[in-house]
């Protein structure tokens, strides 16, 4: 399934990180004021974008080149709207509004704030653009103030809508977070390996081939739901009830694990939609024969100090396969034992991610990319980045039902709306572009694209 989360195996493949090189260009400088240009002004604490409105500017969730939110920088510290010559992110009070560019009350003073971000400033004032702050069970769209406002509610980035890229390193220098992923979305839910699901249900398979042969054609991330039993950790979607010949999760983890060993060039990442308890767990994955000496843990080498390692680095250490939950830290405290203590990291530790359905299985869809954990406890907004580590990100694609037609559809655009929408909206490249029916539309084009080019 995937309507929460699910397991991502990823492996890379020499032909599908075929290198193009793209023509290098300057960065920017890191605590300079922007240069005039086209920009989204985008929040730093909730990673939402201002979309111009009639008369006020809020915050809305990214939508790429849609719904006003390109904002043409001009030299005199004015932010003209691109879908609206003439008409500026200005103020009225102590709200946001659109204003005319002409008007006193358009212009702002742009300074860095650190860390790639600045402030906007009323000229002579300390006031400066604001996010509200969500009230409990609120949601988006929000107003944005005008006022005396401090720390994060007040940063923002200019995210450039035409990015600096950079040529994609060589093969083995290539840093993890620099690589894109073939994600197969539900990968145990294809029919072939076995059940998956209670009868109807499993009319709407995520996928049409086995996990051997998804691995065979070049699919690097396998997104599995995992579900506890009398027989131990099952893969199902949603419920194991009535499930005809399931599959254990160990049995997938030994076909991964497998290949690792017959493919020594070879990364795979694993994310557990996991409702298990954390001894179930351990003992499943206990179950796997080899599955020690190939078992990446970043939380032992220094990764959220020095950034990830590059693939040469981990494929000559035998450091192949990387295993994150989406389930709870504090959960499993409170259950008296952590999964990190045998391997499995933390999702929200390590990764950021997209909402995880773009609508119904047929009919309209929605592109807008913003974070899966917009949640009032912990929200992890796409654009999270702590000194020298940047997250990893999954960017999900698909609908909430696998319907083929609109599968192969939503596929053979996929590359456009990572380029467009997901790749500003979380100013990181997707490393995992995780899909329905990878068989269809050419999704592996996409991720060939993505690896040609680094985003800074």
């Amino acid at each position: 399934m995937r309507t929460p989360h699910a397991l991502i195996a990823t492996t890379v493949s020499a032909a599908a990180l075929a290198a193009t090189v793209v023509a290098p260009a300057p960065a920017a400088a890191v605590d300079a004021a922007p240069a005039p240009g086209a920009y989204y002004v985008q929040s730093a604490t909730t990673g939402l974008n201002a979309a111009a409105g009639p008369g006020a500017v809020e915050q809305h969730r990214p939508r790429g080149n849609e719904d006003h939110q390109q904002w043409n920088l001009r030299a005199d510290g004015t932010l003209e709207n691109a879908d609206s010559p003439g008409t500026c992110l200005g103020r009225t009070g102590d709200r946001a509004a659109t204003v005319a560019c002409a008007s006193p009350d358009a212009r702002w003073e742009i300074a860095p704030a650190g860390a790639d971000r600045f402030t906007l400033t009323v000229p002579g004032t300390d006031r400066r653009l604001t996010v509200v702050p969500k009230p409990p069970g609120g949601g988006h769209p929000a107003p944005l103030a005008v006022g005396a406002g401090t720390g994060d509610l007040a940063a923002w980035y200019l995210t450039p809508v035409d990015p600096v890229t950079r040529p994609m390193p060589p093969q083995g220098q290539r840093t993890l977070d620099q690589v894109t992923f073939l994600t197969a979305h539900n990968a145990y839910a294809n029919g072939a390996d076995g059940g998956f699901a209670p009868p109807f249900v499993d009319l709407f398979p995520n996928q049409a081939r086995g996990i051997e042969r998804q691995l065979a054609d070049g699919v690097r991330g396998f997104m599995l739901d995992v579900h506890q039993t009398p027989d131990g950790a099952i893969l199902c979607h949603n419920s194991c009830t009535l499930v005809r010949r399931p599959v254990a999760l160990w049995v997938d983890l030994q076909r991964i694990v497998d290949f690792l060993r017959a493919h020594p060039d070879q990364f795979v990442t694993v994310f557990l939609e996991d409702y298990v308890d954390p001894g179930v767990l351990r003992a499943e994955l206990d179950r796997v024969q080899g599955l020690p000496e190939v078992l990446y843990r970043p939380d032992r080498t220094g990764v959220r100090e020095n950034g990830w390692p590059t693939l040469g680095q981990l494929t000559a250490a035998g450091q192949r396969l990387l295993i994150f939950t989406d389930h709870s830290r504090a959960a499993d405290r409170a259950a008296g034992l952590t999964r990190d203590t045998y391997g499995v990291m933390y999702q929200r530790e390590w990764t950021v991610e997209n909402h995880w359905s773009m609508g119904p299985g047929v009919g309209a869809s929605d592109w807008s990319c913003y974070s899966r954990w917009d949640d009032a406890g912990t929200p992890v907004p796409l654009t999270r980045t702590e000194p020298g580590f940047r997250p990893l990100f999954v960017m999900n694609h698909f609908r909430d039902a696998a319907v083929s037609s609109t599968a192969g559809t939503d596929n053979s655009k996929l590359a456009d709306r990572a380029r467009r929408f997901c790749l500003p909206a979380a100013r990181k490249k997707p490393n995992y572009l995780a899909v329905d029916r990878y068989d269809l539309g050419s999704p592996a084009a996409a991720v060939a694209d993505l690896n040609t080019y680094t985003y800074p």
